[in-house]
């Protein structure tokens, strides 16, 4: 069982994260600051460093709910019963969805950097196979003849496609698709990418 400051320091995470969480999405990674992240949280500035190593550390926290979110997401924009072509369609307008709809926690994915030398822990670097996971089973079915390392690293590279044509438009990029056409977009690149991988 926990012992009372247990649950006090647990509770203080919580709190920071949630803290942490709604200041990124309000405005974005750039510019969180400490100091504001404490205050919405209700505790001293020190506080934060009882509960975590620094802020990047508490960013990871947020950005593990992020991907948590994600995976959800994910598996609920699958219809049950659907071809690999058609749940491979589902994923892409799924993973655009998501983009859209809580894009500054989604940017932070992809743009927090942890200082130079420092890596990111293991638990947090095994939860970003949500990425990559759940187009593995659809794709083994269109390309029976991957396996393994071979069947990831192609997974990566049709998330790799998705995921780029996704940032560019949501970062306005001079070559970017029009956000309101994003979707269109999306789906016409999985198209032809799936017909070519069943063919």
């Amino acid at each position: 069982m926990r012992n009372n400051r247990e649950e006090q320091r647990e509770g203080l995470r919580q709190r920071l994260i949630d803290a942490a969480e709604a200041r990124i999405a309000a405005g974005g990674l750039n510019g969180l600051k400490a100091r504001e992240v404490t205050a919405d949280a209700g505790c001293a500035l020190g506080a934060l460093y009882t509960a975590f190593e620094d802020l990047d550390r508490l960013i990871l926290h947020v950005n593990s709910r992020t991907l948590a979110r994600l995976g959800a997401a994910l598996q609920a924009s699958v219809v049950p019963g659907h071809g690999p072509r058609a749940v491979m369609a589902e994923l892409a307008q799924g993973y655009v969805s998501f983009a859209l709809g809580n894009f500054r926690l989604w940017a932070a994915l992809f743009t927090h950097r942890l200082p130079e030398g420092i890596e990111a822990p293991d638990w947090h670097r095994a939860e970003h196979a949500v990425l990559i996971a759940q187009i593995i089973a659809p794709l083994s079915k269109l390309r029976p003849d991957l396996a393994g390392e071979a069947l990831r690293q192609r997974a990566l590279t049709v998330f790799a496609a998705v995921h780029g044509v996704v940032m560019l438009a949501l970062t306005a990029r001079f070559v970017a698709t029009p956000r309101d056409q994003l979707p269109g977009e999306v789906a016409a690149l999985v198209e032809a990418m799936t017909r070519g991988l069943a063919d």
